[in-house]
C-alpha cells in the first residue's frame, strides 16, 4: 500500500482545485494524483468545512474513543456479573 499524501499537500491541493478554473483531471495530473483522489480529498474537505453533511474527522476520533470506552465498561460490567453470580453461589444461606 503506498504511503499516504501528507496533510499539507492535500490542503495545498484542494486550495488550487477550488481557485482553480481547470477541469479537476488536469490539476490531478499536475499533482501526480489521480482524479478519483482528487474528488475524494474535496468531499472530505466539503464535509470538514461543513458544506456537505457528514462526520468530520474530530467527530470519527471521538466516535471512537466513545466506542472503545463503552467495550470496556461491557466487559468491566460482565466480569462483575460473574462475580456477583459466582459469590452469590459460594456464600451459605442465613
Amino acid at each position: 500500500m503506498p504511503r499516504p499524501y501528507p496533510a499539507e499537500f492535500r490542503r495545498d491541493v484542494v486550495a488550487v482545485a477550488r481557485k482553480s478554473d481547470a477541469p479537476l483531471t488536469q490539476i490531478a495530473k499536475d499533482f501526480g494524483i489521480s482524479e478519483a483522489t482528487l474528488h475524494n480529498w474535496l468531499k472530505k474537505a466539503d464535509v470538514e468545512d461543513g458544506v456537505r453533511p457528514g462526520v468530520t474527522a474530530q467527530e470519527s476520533a471521538e466516535l471512537r474513543e466513545l466506542r472503545k470506552r463503552n467495550r470496556l465498561l461491557e466487559q468491566e460490567n460482565e466480569i462483575l456479573r460473574r462475580a456477583a453470580a459466582f459469590f452469590a453461589r459460594e456464600l451459605p444461606p442465613k
